[in-house]
């Protein structure tokens, strides 16, 4: 009977441990925070390779507080829609490009003058400086919270008309672009007839003719499968394309100094892996692109679209003044590159 109890009891305290444990799990499993992360481009996109180095570093360093779930392709809305869902906080952080974010936060049209930046050396340093810091803290001011400088790359031009090898083959061409009237002022300087279009209705747009082409980095033409439904590719590099990781201030504002430290943290790691995406990209993706068929013009004498689109600064300059403008001009960055 000894025997017997003593089985019994240690039966017992093997059961309540292992309810114990499960008890525990299912209580972290309850726990951890789900981060859910939207952005338009695909999920083999460089985003989608910043967004895979957010999440481990994330939930690396909060021993699984946080859980990070990927909504590509869109899946939450195009870019301005998600920036208005992280106001609200229906969305808890965004990729996005600055082509919307203008329109929330006006200092960073900025960044969108084109041939403002020479080569990704220049602009990289100005953003991760004292620049691209005071433009994250302006998104700061706006009901929104600025996480860390990302990237798209440089802006090069599509269409299915014909090859574009100065202003004037550009003239006419009904152009999909960003809500951004920076980029548009800058198109219409050249004669093209833009089109602001939400990214997610691009494909379809360009399959059906609605618009003759559209004007993207390597990264998103590649990735996007652009190269299916557009014939000519010219390498104009018109506008540096940055891109923000933000957060949305309903979850910032729950979280403490050290978990804000942890979303900062994972947003650079996310940052650097776009990047070193994106240069990966532009060194090989126009081989690529090549090789489903797109005729690449690679001669581009970008001195005549400077030409072109040099009156289109005005856009920016008379309502925000040169300040911000003179400031990265002036900037030991681009010295030191040049």
């Amino acid at each position: 009977m000894t025997a017997h109890y003593a089985r019994t009891a240690l039966n017992t305290v093997i059961v309540g441990l292992a309810g114990a444990t499960l008890a525990t799990a299912s209580f972290n499993a309850l726990a951890a925070q789900t981060v859910s992360v939207g952005h338009t481009t695909s999920d083999n996109s460089h985003y989608s390779v910043g967004v895979d180095a957010f999440k481990k570093t994330l939930e690396k360093l909060s021993d699984g507080e946080f859980v990070v779930e990927e909504y590509p392709s869109g899946a939450l809305g195009g870019e301005r829609a998600m920036i208005e869902g992280l106001q609200i906080g229906t969305i808890d952080t965004v990729i996005t490009s600055t082509g919307p974010l203008g329109n929330f936060v006006p200092e960073t049209y900025v960044l969108d003058l084109p041939f403002l930046f020479a080569n990704y050396d220049q602009a990289r340093c100005v953003l991760d400086g004292p620049v691209g810091q005071d433009l994250l803290d302006k998104i700061g001011e706006n009901n929104l919270v600025g996480l860390a400088w990302t990237e798209n790359g440089f802006r090069h031009l599509t269409n299915n008309v014909r090859p574009v090898k100065t202003p004037e083959d550009a003239a006419g061409l009904k152009i999909r672009t960003m809500e951004n009237k920076m980029h548009m002022a800058a198109f219409e300087e050249m004669g093209v007839r833009p089109t602001p279009m939400a990214f997610p209705e691009l494909f379809t747009a360009l399959q059906q003719g609605t618009v003759d082409g559209q004007e993207n980095p390597i990264s998103v033409i590649l990735t996007s499968n652009l190269w299916e439904v557009q014939d000519y590719l010219s390498l104009t590099g018109h506008v540096y394309s940055p891109a923000v990781m933000l957060a949305s201030p309903v979850l910032w504002d729950g979280l403490s100094e050290e978990e804000k430290g942890w979303f900062k943290q994972a947003a650079k790691a996310g940052a650097e892996a776009t990047r070193a995406e994106v240069s990966r990209l532009e060194t090989e993706g126009v081989e690529a692109l090549k090789e489903k068929g797109v005729e690449v013009v690679e001669n581009i004498d970008k001195s005549q679209f400077q030409q072109a689109v040099e009156p289109s600064y005005s856009v920016y300059t008379d309502q925000y003044g040169s300040k911000m403008l003179d400031r990265i001009r002036n900037s030991e960055c681009l010295a030191s590159s040049n």
